[in-house]
């Protein structure tokens, strides 16, 4: 199949969040020459492409989302050498690496921002979008993600600056082209560099509503359908696409917070704005109202999104977690004994990374990690989990965002990655940023290489076989059983030829016919005509 300049595609991506992943110097933070000495194992498992976390200078307000210098090298992480080594390193083994990028907002320690607070005729004033306030309170109703308010006030020039995540993190303004120039430059420089890619984080709410109006309500109100795909994103993703993408062999992925399967198409495919684009549906699927609510994962709500979208758009992206999600086997599978945690992580890669799409792993899933026991305020990290129990201790629901935090926080998937039994999981030498899941000695990389039947193994049997099948690559998908209370069951079809894959996500058997199934692919839990709970099949049809 011709997929020219397309091989995005055709790879598995590794997701690495750099401050968790391998420590190099013993100051407990991961960095650049910790990534290095594990690019083998990348290479090993069958990864394709790396999806790399912000590197950049940041005074750390959001664990790098809020950028000081867009092209400098936080210093706990390394330095610029370090990076090209890492990137020569990557594509020596036929690895490409895309970049994170944050251009909704910036740190508010940017040089930019420094000077637009500076006063309102300053060149860079327009650059952060800054209002007047209204009878001595905020411009208008706006809830931010992380406080209550998505204002400031600064004394300094008697404005207020919005910022729809922390007050640290102020908000570029996409209508100020001199500030898209300079975006779009900076761009360039790491493409120059020979970076293959951006993940744009939240890209899709950069431009707001010009008027700024009231949302519906009283106190603060979250207000998406004034931020969130307004009608100049498509003229700011065209601009960008224009400078920074077109006759380069690269790719660029969204985060497209509050899209759906209606307004999608008007930024991938044949708009082709974006080349993928992340959505959230089956993320936001286990919460009663709120992410902190959690609620039992629903087998038939997930048969409907995954078909929804994998009609609505030609190419999604397939992924469980990252690293603003809890584990997925503490999540969507069982932890309640070692065998369910191991059937149920195996078979949740099985029904995922075979669909339409491209797969992005997150680090420490192919070893089946959970979420750390979290018991103290002292060992969160997390802005929005801070945030949350300040909120809920002031409401007097400690218990109930703390129940939220273990099941839902950020920080259960930024404990630092189990590459062995010793001490701190060979993650560090020193005293970890964040601490270790004391399940480590358990769960870990070298145990896992050396037991063949461990999840780490099916992860590598997957990802060969995904990227031996032209089938698996570029076949149709149609879900099988719909109404079926336990099994997710679809077909990849591609000219002529079908593989089925059957994934019982109950905890009982499943009676299941196999007459016509021919060649069994890869399978586990199956005897006879059952499929044992968390059980799966992947076999091409007679």
């Amino acid at each position: 199949m011709n997929q020219v300049n397309q091989w995005w595609k055709e790879r598995v991506f590794y997701q690495i969040y750099p401050r968790s992943f391998q420590d190099s110097n013993g100051d407990g933070i991961g960095d650049l020459r910790g990534i290095i000495r594990r690019l083998d194992y990348l290479k090993w498992l069958g990864i394709g492409a790396v999806w790399l976390c912000p590197i950049y200078d940041s005074p750390n307000a959001d664990m790098g989302y809020d950028i000081r210098d867009y092209e400098k090298i936080m210093e706990e992480f390394g330095t610029m050498e370090d990076f090209d080594a890492l990137l020569e390193g990557l594509h020596r083994r036929d690895i490409k690496l895309i970049m994170d990028l944050v251009v909704n907002h910036s740190s508010d320690e940017h040089k930019w921002f420094i000077e637009s607070r500076k006063d309102k005729t300053n060149p860079y004033r327009d650059y952060y979008i800054w209002r007047d306030g209204k009878d001595g309170r905020e411009p208008n109703n706006w809830a931010s993600f992380f406080a209550p308010s998505a204002w400031s006030y600064d004394e300094q020039t008697d404005q207020w600056y919005l910022h729809l995540f922390s007050e640290k993190q102020p908000d570029l303004n996409w209508e100020n082209e001199n500030m898209r120039r300079d975006v779009f430059h900076m761009m360039n420089r790491w493409f120059d560099k020979g970076v293959d890619g951006f993940r744009m984080d939240v890209i899709s709410i950069i431009a707001k509503h010009p008027a700024l109006p009231d949302g519906p309500g009283d106190g603060y109100v979250f207000t998406p359908e004034y931020f969130a795909f307004q009608p100049k994103l498509h003229e700011y993703l065209r601009e960008m696409r224009q400078a920074c993408l077109d006759g380069r062999e690269c790719m660029c992925v969204g985060e497209t917070s509050f899209v759906n399967t209606r307004n999608a198409n008007s930024v991938v495919g044949d708009a082709r704005e974006l080349d993928l684009l992340f959505q959230f549906d089956i993320m936001d699927m286990d919460g009663a109202g709120s992410k902190w609510d959690a609620i039992p994962f629903d087998l038939m709500k997930f048969k409907e999104i995954i078909s929804a979208w994998q009609q609505a758009i030609d190419w999604n992206t397939l992924f469980w977690g990252n690293h603003d999600q809890p584990r997925i086997v503490s999540r969507f599978g069982s932890t309640e004994s070692e065998e369910l945690r191991v059937h149920s992580a195996k078979m949740l890669a099985v029904a995922m990374y075979l669909l339409r799409g491209t797969p992005f792993l997150y680090q420490g899933e192919e070893i089946g990690m959970t979420n750390m026991p979290f018991e103290r305020v002292e060992q969160l990290r997390d802005i929005e989990s801070l945030s949350l129990l300040k909120e809920a201790e002031k409401a007097g629901r400690t218990a109930w965002a703390w129940n939220g935090i273990r099941k839902k926080g950020r920080d259960n998937a930024r404990t630092p990655m189990q590459w062995d039994g010793t001490a701190n999981a060979g993650f560090t030498a020193g005293v970890p940023w964040i601490e270790v899941n004391p399940n480590y000695p358990g769960i870990n990389v070298e145990g896992a290489m050396e037991d063949e039947g461990s999840i780490l193994h099916l992860y590598r049997k997957l990802i060969a076989l995904r990227n031996a099948s032209e089938i698996l690559k570029w076949g149709d998908f149609q879900l099988l059983l719909p109404e079926h209370p336990q099994l997710f069951a679809y077909q990849r079809t591609y000219e002529g030829k079908t593989i089925s894959i059957w994934c019982n996500f109950g905890t009982e058997d499943v009676a299941l016919s196999k007459e016509g199934l021919g060649e069994i692919l890869l399978s586990e839990g199956a005897s006879q005509n059952v499929l044992s709970p968390y059980g799966f099949i992947v076999a091409t049809d007679l």
